[in-house]
């Protein structure tokens, strides 16, 4: 059974369309596509009840509903961390 959710960040929403069975991660993968941020550096969490969604439970596991608001929060990237990871790869 088809449903969406509604996924906000700052003043931008998106509508994502879902079915209950799928994951928190399958969502994120989907808002990849859209946001150009990789899925581990987003969270999710229901704007109802303030949870943070697991990655890996079903929408339904977490009842989430059709027409539900779901917040986006983004990892900040720092240069630390980016030099980290340069420094790790060479």
């Amino acid at each position: 059974m088809a449903m969406y959710i509604r996924v906000k960040r700052n003043k931008t929403t998106y509508f994502v369309q879902c079915d209950p069975t799928e994951t928190t991660l399958n969502i994120k993968q989907k808002l990849q596509n859209l946001i150009d941020q990789p899925s581990n550096n987003q969270r999710l969490s229901l704007v109802a009840t303030n949870d943070i969604l697991d990655d890996s439970k079903t929408l339904a596991e977490q009842k989430v509903e059709n027409d539900a608001v779901v917040a986006l929060a983004l990892r900040k990237v720092s240069e630390y961390s980016f030099f980290l990871c340069r420094s790790r790869q060479l």
